[in-house]
Parts: C-alpha cells; structure tokens; sequence
C-alpha cells in the first residue's frame, strides 16, 4: 500500500509552513522560558539541608515532588491558547504579613509552612499555578526587616536578589494592623524598582475590624505609595483563610506577565527539593508553642532519608534523621521539654506532615543540638545551608 502524497497546492504548503514555523517558535520560546526559570532558581535559592543529601532528590521511597494530575498547562504549541502568559510573581512584607498562607492558597496545596511566629520563611519558596490562559510563579520570600544578625542579611539579600528577577511584585500590607516604620521601610526599598510593576495587597481582612476599618487601611495604602513615589498597578484587599478575592488577585498578577510559553511541566506545584520540605514541616512544627526568642534560633537539617532495608514492597518505610540546632543551652531544655515530652510531641506533628507530603510511612528521628551564635557566624550559616 502507497503513503498517500502530500497536497502541493499553495494553501497546503502554507499550512504546512505555519506548522513548521509554529513548532520552531514553540521551541525557541520554550528555551527563552527555561533560561528564565534557571537564572530566577540560581539567583534566589536557599537550601536548608545537609550537603550529605542535597543531590539526592526526590527522596528514593517518595511519591514525588507535590502534583495535579489535571493541569491544564498546555505541552505544545498547537496547544497553546493565544495571548498565553507565564511569568514570576513575588510577595513581599514585613514579617508575618501573610505571604506564605497567601502563597498556599493561591497555589492550592501547601507548599510553604506557616506559622503565628514572624520571619517564619527563611528561604525562597517556588509554588506553581497553572491555569488555561497562564502559568503563574509565585516566589515567596523571607520578610524584609532590618537586619540584627548576619541571618537577618542574607535573607534581606535574598529578597532584593529576587526582586531582580520576577515579573510582578506584591506588596503585603495586614489589614489589621496600622502601617508602620516597617512598612515604610519596605515600599521605599520597593520605589528603587523602577521597572516592575507593583500591587499593593492588603491581606488578612478576615480579621479586620469592620468595612470602614477596611476602607481606612485601603486609603492609607494609596497614601503610602503616593507618599514614596509608587503607583500602583492596582491595590486589592483579599483573605487567604476565607478565600476572598483569592482568584481576582491571580487574575490582576497574571495580566503583568509577559506571553510566554509554561516555564514549568503541567501538574508541578512547586519545585522545592523533598529534603528542604521536610526540614520546613519539622521546624514549623517545632515553632508551635515556643517563646518569642526561640523561632529567630531555631534551625533544621535533614540529615538523612533512606528507605528502611528488608521492608515489604507493599509496606515500604522511610527513615529521615534531622537535627533541631539552637543557640543556647537553655534553648536545648525548651525544645527537648521535660523528659523529652515536646521533642515527642513536635516529631509527631511533623510526621503526620511528612507523610502526607511523601506518601509512605516515615520514622521520624529527631536530635536537638547547640550552634552556638549561629546566627552570626559565617561558618555554621553556611553549614546550615544559609
């Protein structure tokens, strides 16, 4: 049986070279996307984790990094709606301003730990939402704050670093709590960026007062960017616990993003390393309950993740050992509390989380220890992968 020939009329060749052509600029864009997405991981990443396991990821025995099975994240170009976006957006604040329960809920799944305590984020954080007409990335980042160690710095470092790189930025403001120096500080920083486009977000109106309290924050955020020569692309009040004009926000940033192909595959949420996830869970956990000196100390490796030899295959285990480093030796006691009961209590919590992440049973072993100073000794930030 002979192929059939192809058509050599003129409206079949063009068709056929609009194919070609489409598929090359598909590639071409694609390329551009991934260059884009390498140059914003290299210049923005930190990882909490020992050296010992940081080429190895996904952890052997995991269910993979966090997915949906239904994106809608188009794998070609004949795929590709017009007018398609992709692109980095970044929330910035003061800390405990929301960004990273903002970022979960955006995302849909929870990929960045969260917790009462400020300067709770102390890496960048990469989650993923895909939609039929855009894939929008969203970094979060550390609070911005002035520094009082060489921690403080770096993470300071990290935030300007990332600012560099994104499309959009997104200015967390509390609605309930009044603006202050802090805030000053951050949209003044923020006027530099001349560039990029911001969006002042006024977030946790859950806890707002009332409408006019709500309406008094909004006017002080205008004034705010009136006051430090920024104007805003838009300002939009939301709630991530609620849900509140959670999609409208992602509607506003992905219109500042550029046409672009996905810069990262369908189903992804984010692209943050199991280990360094499994570190965040175990010290969000530790956070809970602990004085206001504690957090700013407290810092967690990922020592080890091996499967547990000899297991059945239907009934696989996963061995993780991590060490919980304070500062003091008075620390160590609050941590560990009496007879090992919260370090009992704070494995728990954290296993359950790990679990949920991985898929598979977890035996958690947990070891406190003094680093101390850490937070200002060059030596042991980058030890402890600062």
């Amino acid at each position: 049986m002979t192929e059939p020939r192809r058509s050599s009329s003129p409206r079949a060749k063009a068709s056929r070279n609009a194919a070609r052509g489409g598929a090359q600029q598909w590639e071409a864009e694609r390329k551009a996307a991934e260059k884009r997405r390498n140059r914003s991981i290299a210049q923005a990443e930190r990882r909490t984790t020992a050296d010992s396991v940081r080429s190895a990821e996904p952890a052997p025995t995991a269910a993979g990094r966090a997915r949906v099975d239904d994106s809608p994240t188009p794998t070609s170009y004949s795929d590709m709606p017009e007018g398609y976006r992709a692109g980095f957006a970044c929330f910035v604040g003061r800390p405990n301003a929301g960004k990273s329960t903002l970022t979960n809920a955006l995302v849909g799944a929870k990929i960045a730990i969260t917790s009462g305590r400020p300067q709770t984020t102390r890496h960048t954080v990469r989650g993923i939402v895909h939609r039929p007409d855009a894939q929008l990335v969203l970094v979060d980042t550390p609070g911005l704050h002035r520094p009082r160690t060489l921690l403080g710095e770096r993470l300071n470092d990290q935030v300007r670093a990332t600012w560099a790189e994104v499309d959009v930025i997104g200015f967390c403001i509390p609605a309930d709590q009044k603006i202050g120096p802090g805030d000053l500080y951050i949209a003044r920083q923020l006027a530099e960026v001349r560039r990029t486009p911001k969006i002042a977000i006024v977030t946790k109106t859950d806890a707002a007062s009332g409408k006019q309290a709500l309406g008094e924050q909004l006017l002080e955020v205008v004034e705010l960017g009136k006051e430090v020569g920024i104007e805003w692309a838009d300002v939009v009040p939301v709630s991530a616990i609620a849900g509140n004009q959670v999609g409208l926000l992602a509607d506003l940033l992905v219109a500042q993003l550029p046409l672009s192909p996905p810069l990262y595959p369908g189903g992804e949420l984010t692209d943050e390393p199991e280990q360094v996830m499994v570190g965040e869970l175990i010290r969000e956990a530790a956070l809970e309950g602990v004085r206001d000196e504690l957090p700013h100390s407290l810092a967690v490796t990922v020592e080890e993740m091996l499967p547990r030899k000899g297991r059945p295959k239907d009934k696989p285990l996963l061995d993780v050992h991590a060490v919980l480093y304070v500062e003091r030796q008075s620390q160590k006691a609050i941590v560990i509390g009496s007879g090992g009961s919260r370090l009992r209590d704070v494995g728990t919590r954290a296993r359950r989380q790990i679990e949920a992440l991985l898929g598979t049973s977890v035996f958690l072993d947990l070891h406190v220890k003094v680093a101390k100073d850490w937070q200002r000794d060059p030596k042991q930030l980058q030890r402890l992968g600062f």
